[in-house]
């Protein structure tokens, strides 16, 4: 029996020792290779580019509100257009020194230096001349050796988008170039009469036409358009609250409208406000389809004070 006990725990034992699981073993380390092993060169990642914010000068920041004024120095003209059928000349200058035309601008800041602004003016004169041949204007016939006063108002809308397009990023430049995206409202309003030429009797009743309308001389129209105009714009800061401002903008269609304006300027700011002296140009006409058209360019000095939120 012991010898049948020991051979059972013999074979026990062998069965455990086939059952058991191998040691493991760690594989030995290899050290990497090295630029000299491989041939080939080390290869060092390019440092990151140094960061410079975008730095907004005074004036691309907030919104601002500004009046201007300056004093053309021009005539309109009246002319007859492509459709009219007048056998008289119908050409007139007009008359009068324009009055100092009154202007404003709102403008906001949009994004990091580009701007949405809009901007009106309206001038106005009055004259009077002696006609050596016969005229119309607004159908309304004068004769020869008449006194024929004149008078016109031109008013103008425009709304811009400035949009920087060089340099960008801008970083802390001071020199800014950009497009000009506008929309104008353009309207010109002219009226004729004669003074001298009396409209009533001499006991004060009206003096009628042929239909029994009250007599007169008097002829006034208006032509208006909309239209788009493009342009560039440059703004050079010389010192941080002295700006150096550039614009010229326009569009036109052949024998229909044309439309330009440009200014140049140089603000100083203090505080909130800015005070800019320079001069400005506009040319306006109207479309010669119609029996009627006015066209002119009126160019003068112009001063402007602007209030700034920032």
């Amino acid at each position: 029996m012991k010898t049948i006990a020991i051979g059972l725990l013999c074979c026990c034992l062998a069965a455990v020792a086939q059952n058991a699981p191998a040691p493991q073993t760690t594989p030995p380390q290899q050290e990497p290779s090295t630029p000299a092993q491989t041939g080939q060169p080390t290869i060092q990642p390019p440092p990151e580019l140094p960061k410079y914010p975008d730095v907004r000068l005074p004036g691309e920041y907030g919104f601002w509100i500004g009046i201007q004024a300056f004093e053309p120095r021009s005539q309109p003209i009246f002319d007859k257009g492509h459709n009219s059928t007048d056998t008289t000349s119908d050409y007139v200058r007009m008359q009068g020194t324009p009055k100092a035309a009154e202007g404003g601008e709102i403008g906001i800041a949009l994004g990091l230096h580009n701007a949405l602004r809009i901007s009106y003016f309206t001038t106005r004169a009055a004259g009077d001349f002696t006609n050596t041949q016969d005229l119309t204007m607004w159908s309304q016939l004068y004769a020869a050796g008449t006194l024929i006063s004149t008078d016109y108002r031109i008013q103008d809308i425009k709304l811009s988008f400035d949009y920087l397009t060089w340099p960008y990023p801008v970083e802390s430049r001071r020199f800014r170039l950009k497009t000009l995206w506008q929309i104008q409202y353009v309207s010109v309003k002219s009226g004729f009469d004669a003074p001298l030429i009396p409209t009533t009797n001499p006991d004060g009743t009206p003096i009628v036409d042929a239909n029994g309308n009250p007599l007169t001389y008097m002829a006034s129209g208006t032509r208006w358009y909309f239209t788009p105009t493009l342009g560039l714009g440059i703004s050079d800061y010389i010192a941080r609250n002295v700006r150096i401002d550039v614009n010229a903008s326009g569009f036109t269609i052949p024998h229909h409208t044309t439309t330009w304006d440009a200014d140049a300027s140089v603000n100083f700011r203090l505080s909130h406000f800015e005070i800019g002296v320079g001069a400005r140009a506009f040319h306006f006409k109207t479309s010669t389809d119609g029996p009627y058209y006015l066209r002119g360019t009126l160019y003068a000095p112009a001063a402007t004070i602007r209030w700034y939120s920032h």
